[in-house]
């Protein structure tokens, strides 16, 4: 299927650092046959590194990626529009034709923030990395109800 014929999804989140980045990432590795991706936040807060690092441990490379803001999207409509942080959903800009999807999920970042062990950090990166590559499997679903 052609990028022009295949429906445009957005992943948003605030800081467009860790969790919107994984589900774009997720995307493009599992879906990009049938869907094209992008990612963004509310504002933009700079790649996450440990997103990136159990990203790739899971072989799924967003080294490349780019923190953005909505206004640095493509000119294209997106047809849904994932919000997977609170912030994000209650501040979500209007994207005319896109449907507003919420799939909350917790911030890595503020998580870990007070942890002191590498180990027990990316446990919690690991954790969010997999609830959202599971919410990506079954994104017909989510589409589906809408």
């Amino acid at each position: 299927m052609s990028k022009m014929n295949k429906k445009n999804i957005l992943f948003l989140c605030t800081g467009n650092s860790c969790r919107s980045q994984m589900a774009e990432g997720w995307g493009w590795h599992l879906k990009r046959d049938q869907f094209n991706f992008y990612s963004a936040g509310t504002k933009k807060h700079g790649l996450n590194p440990l997103a990136v690092k159990v990203m790739q441990e899971a072989d799924v490379d967003i080294s490349t990626h780019v923190s953005k803001t909505t206004d640095e999207l493509p000119d294209v409509t997106m047809d849904y529009v994932f919000t997977v942080c609170s912030s994000a959903h209650q501040n979500c800009p209007i994207f005319p034709g896109g449907k507003i999807i919420h799939t909350g999920f917790d911030d890595p970042p503020y998580l870990t923030k007070e942890m002191i062990d590498e180990e027990q950090v990316l446990s919690v990166y690991r954790r969010v990395r997999d609830e959202i590559k599971d919410m990506v499997i079954k994104i017909e679903k989510y589409l589906e109800n809408e």
